[in-house]
């Protein structure tokens, strides 16, 4: 019950967010998931013996995410973000040096630095530049495909999940599940195109589908080897029934990029 009502709230905050609020609030949103997921990534790195500041993943991230978010369709944007990340990179050996000694550390926090601007924060930047550029619908269909892939994961995995596919980094998820998710991810992509993303015809739309389901199954695959390499369940508690902010946004922080690379230089 705790994990549904979670879900329900989360759901109502996108749509107000996405459909209701102007694109700005979108972006905050985005900023805001970024900072908090930065902070938990600092957490996972902990528990490896890593000592790295919360606030420094959690600053890094969410200025990864409003540079990429701000990065429009004009020269002015992409230098934007260009510079951000450009700061970052040496805000991530500066703040290093001063604070670290030969060894682990000065590796762990400055490629934890960096993995906080390039694994979270951009990709959650994507998201929100899918909704100030191309608006509202776009963003609803991939929110939509993804969730309802997910769910078909694990839905027809624990029906007639039977061959593990991955068993080291996540031993519950199935091939069955998977299979069912690409193909329900498929056929939502083709049926939501015609409400959500009229420039795309079904076929297009089923096929993009298929890969960004893909691509969010690498995503779920990858954060479950960082939990696994930290030896932990879940990315944090900050969500009732659901962990924490990275557990719900793993698969969309590769299938976002994957779908801002579609809308931006391919559509």
């Amino acid at each position: 019950m705790v994990r549904v009502m979670s879900a329900a709230v989360l759901v109502a905050l996108l749509v107000l967010t996405i459909w209701w609020l102007p694109p700005w609030a979108t972006v905050a949103l985005a900023v805001i998931a970024a900072g908090l997921a930065g902070a938990e990534l600092a957490g996972l790195i902990s528990h490896l013996g890593i000592d790295v500041p919360k606030y420094w993943l959690g600053e890094v991230a969410a200025l990864a995410a409003l540079a990429l978010a701000l990065a429009g369709t004009d020269m002015a944007g992409d230098r934007l973000l260009g510079l951000a990340l450009l700061v970052i990179a040496v805000a991530a050996g500066a703040t290093t040096l001063a604070t670290s000694t030969p060894g682990l550390q000065a590796f762990g926090r400055s490629a934890g630095m960096m993995l906080a601007a390039t694994y979270i924060g951009a990709p959650l930047g994507t998201l929100a530049w899918v909704r100030v550029e191309s608006g509202p619908a776009a963003l609803s269909w991939l929110v939509a495909v993804i969730a309802l892939s997910d769910s078909a994961q694990f839905y027809i995995g624990r029906l007639f999940g039977r061959h593990k596919l991955a068993p080291v980094v996540s031993p519950a998820k199935t091939i069955e599940g998977a299979i069912g998710g690409l193909v329900v991810a498929a056929i939502a992509g083709a049926l939501l195109a015609r409400l959500w993303l009229p420039g795309a015809g079904a076929p297009a739309a089923a096929l993009l589908a298929l890969l960004l389901a893909a691509f969010g199954m690498t995503g779920d695959l990858f954060k479950s080897l960082l939990k696994r390499s930290a030896g932990v369940k879940d990315s944090g508690t900050l969500i009732p029934g659901h962990g924490g902010v990275l557990d719900r946004v793993d698969a969309y922080l590769f299938a976002g990029p994957m779908f801002y690379i579609y809308l931006r230089f391919i559509a």
